[in-house]
Order: structure tokens, then C-alpha cells, then sequence
């Protein structure tokens, strides 16, 4: 059942009732999809209003917002506000727990760690979120998160206690991926982690989504440039999730997009 909660977004250059989802699926039709990941714990709100706002002007489809720092839950409500004065794309909240959530955004990936090793962020975190989720009205994106082995202990990595997936086995990635599809989960994030050296193999981008089919596949974690972008596109990923790249280097960030979007 689609979640009935519904916003205004501006989707063919017209502006429409939908929720999140509903844009999402309808966005996606037309081509893969870019998502910037913006951490409120890196800039100042007004910067990070900023850059949603060239992400947009570039070709972005919507905004992330979320950190592994503790320190970032301080300035997220104002972050968001100050993205919203700027930019009319979706904002959805990207949690690392029941804490990093906020009525002032859209939606949120109600996500579950589904390597880790405590029940904390299988099922833990989403319980003590699940009664705010509700209370503030903000749209669930139900999620697979899978953390794969990236060269490095990323953030999400040490802070999520999670068993990487050997990026020699893609078809543990897809047996997670399809365990979650059965589960009714609307979306896998592979994710390689900020500051990865290595990105999520091609080969299991690829096996993941032959594996789920309809269900959107999210790629992410060191992508630095539009020739990366372009390969995990073409192995099948659904959707490019760019976090650091985007604040270090517009010109970079603007390039992927416009790969990612088939307009170079």
C-alpha cells in the first residue's frame, strides 16, 4: 500500500500532489536517478542550502540529509530549514538513528542494516524511531542497507558494526537484496561508505539487480567522477547517491549528474 501522505513537488515542469515514493517511481521512468547527500555536520546550513541548490540547478532529484557524527544531529533541523527556503526537491532524511530524524523533512529511508552484527540497527534504532516517524507525519521508505567491503573502515562500517560483504562474493549481496524484496522492501542501498576507496564492484551491482527486478537498487560510496557514475549505471543501479564529492568539487558534482542523466 503507497503511503498516503502527500507533498507538492515540481515533477515535468509541473506542480503536483504526490508523495515521495509516487515521485520517485515517476522520476525513474525516465532514466536513472541522482541523489546528493548532504551532511548537516560538514558546513553551515546556509552552505549546505547552497549546494542542494546547485545540486538541483545541475539535475539532482533529491536531497539526503544524514551523518554518522553525532555532532550533526545539532544543526539538522536548521540545515533542512534553511534547504527548503532554497530548493524545492524532496528532502528525506538519511538516519543513523532513532535520533536523526526531524519533522521538518519529507521522508525518510526507514532503513535496516541488514549486515550488521547487532540487533540495534536491524531492528533496534527502527522501533524507538517508528512512534516519531508516525507522529510527525514523514513518509517511511522502507530500505535494505548493505555495506560492502570498500578498501577502508568507513564511518557506517565501524559506527553500524557490520560484517562487510567480501566484494568477491556479489551473490551474497543478492540473496540480501532478494531476502529484502520478500520482505517488501522498496529499495537496496549498496553502499561502498564515505570516503571508500574502492566503490561497489560493477559485476555486483549487477547480479543485485537481476536479482530484485522492480525494486529500486541505490549505489553510493566512492563515486568521484562521471566515468564511475556511468559504469554503475549501466551495471544497473537505479539510483547514484554523491555525498563528499558534492562538497568538494561542484564542477565534478555537476559533470556526474549530467552523466547519470545521459546529457553528455
Amino acid at each position: 500500500m503507497i503511503y498516503d501522505t502527500k507533498k507538492i513537488f515540481k515533477y515535468n515542469s509541473q506542480t503536483i500532489d504526490m508523495n515521495v515514493y509516487e515521485y520517485i517511481q515517476g522520476k525513474r521512468k525516465s532514466g536513472p536517478l541522482h541523489f546528493v547527500l548532504i551532511d548537516p555536520d560538514k558546513q553551515e546550513p546556509e552552505k549546505a542550502a547552497e549546494l542542494a541548490a546547485r545540486a538541483k540547478e545541475y539535475g539532482s532529484d533529491a536531497i539526503m540529509i544524514g551523518g554518522s557524527n553525532p555532532m550533526h544531529l545539532m544543526f539538522l533541523d536548521r540545515t533542512i530549514e534553511n534547504i527548503k527556503k532554497r530548493c524545492d526537491l524532496p528532502v528525506i532524511l538519511f538516519p543513523s538513528s532513532h535520533s536523526a530524524l526531524s519533522k521538518r523533512a519529507d521522508a525518510l529511508f526507514f532503513m535496516s542494516l541488514l549486515n550488521s552484527r547487532s540487533t540495534q540497527y536491524l531492528i533496534g534504532e527502527q522501533m524507538r524511531g517508528s512512534v516519531l516517524v508516525k507522529q510527525y507525519g514523514l513518509e517511511p521508505l522502507s530500505m535494505a542497507y548493505l555495506i560492502v567491503e570498500s578498501g577502508t573502515i568507513t564511518s557506517a562500517a565501524w559506527s553500524g558494526d557490520v560484517k562487510p560483504i567480501p566484494r568477491e562474493k556479489p551473490s551474497f549481496a543478492a540473496a540480501y537484496a532478494l531476502a529484502a524484496k520478500y520482505f517488501g522492501m522498496r529499495f537496496v542501498y549498496l553502499e561502498a561508505g564515505s570516503g571508500a576507496e574502492k566503490t561497489v564492484p560493477n559485476k555486483m551491482v549487477g547480479m543485485v539487480k537481476k536479482a530484485v527486478g522492480d525494486t529500486m537498487v541505490i549505489v553510493g560510496g566512492g563515486i568521484r567522477d562521471a566515468k564511475t557514475a556511468k559504469e554503475k549505471v549501466a551495471a544497473g543501479a537505479d539510483i547514484i547517491v554523491t555525498g563528499k564529492i558534492a562538497e568538494d568539487d561542484t564542477e565534478k558534482l555537476k559533470r556526474i549528474i549530467q552523466v547519470i542523466k545521459n546529457k553528455d
